[in-house]
């Protein structure tokens, strides 16, 4: 084969459907895929939404990620959509009652951890005005665009993931680690962590 034709059928191969198969390699089964390519990393401003991300990521502490998106229909259905200001009145019998879903991940800390925390958003909400202008501040209301080449190289914090996490601990929040904070601000669009071959890191870019 030619010169020229070998770089006609490169060209050929180059359309749409072979760019959006380069993921970010973390992204493998089908659950994830799907994931991946609908919500993570894409900004995200919806206080429900966000508190959602909160308790989900606390949850996910010591856990696989996979396991969490398995359980996330469960969760919606048992904490009330996560509307925060139901999950704040959460009480003892409700806290049993969650305990005993198979469901969902039956830690009586994180569950405690999730109640708090919907009552810390709620008293943000108070100072801010919303749980969406607060979180952004950290990173100067503007994702945050990397350009990582592997896996490898995106860090497990960052020094506004520290400030974040520092902050709500400070309004009592807990399971907010700063290695849980980034991962949170990686899901909520916060930063673009998606590797620059993935088809979502230029999709994300442009519209930042």
């Amino acid at each position: 084969m030619g010169e020229e034709s070998a770089e006609r059928k490169d060209d050929d191969t180059k359309d749409d459907t072979t760019t959006e198969t380069h993921r970010c390699a973390w992204a493998r089964s089908g659950l994830a895929i799907r994931y991946h390519d609908e919500e993570w990393g894409t900004p995200l401003h919806d206080d429900r939404a966000l508190f959602e991300f909160l308790v989900l990521e606390g949850a996910q502490a010591g856990l696989s990620w996979e396991t969490i998106l398995r359980k996330r229909a469960r969760y919606r259905e048992v904490f009330d959509q996560f509307d925060p200001a139901i999950v704040a009145t959460y009480g003892p019998e409700k806290v049993e009652q969650l305990l005993a879903d198979p469901g969902i991940i039956r830690n009586r800390g994180k569950i405690a951890a999730a109640i708090q925390n919907a009552r810390a958003v709620l008293a943000i909400r108070e100072s801010f005005g919303s749980f969406d202008t607060y979180l952004w501040q950290f990173v100067g209301d503007q994702p945050r665009i990397n350009a990582w080449r592997t896996l490898a190289e995106i860090p497990a914090e960052t020094a506004e993931s520290r400030a974040l996490s520092k902050d709500l601990k400070r309004r009592g929040c807990s399971f907010v680690g700063a290695t849980i904070c980034y991962a949170f601000m990686q899901a909520t669009g916060m930063v673009n962590d998606h590797t620059i071959d993935c088809f979502r890191y230029q999709q994300l870019s442009q519209h930042s």
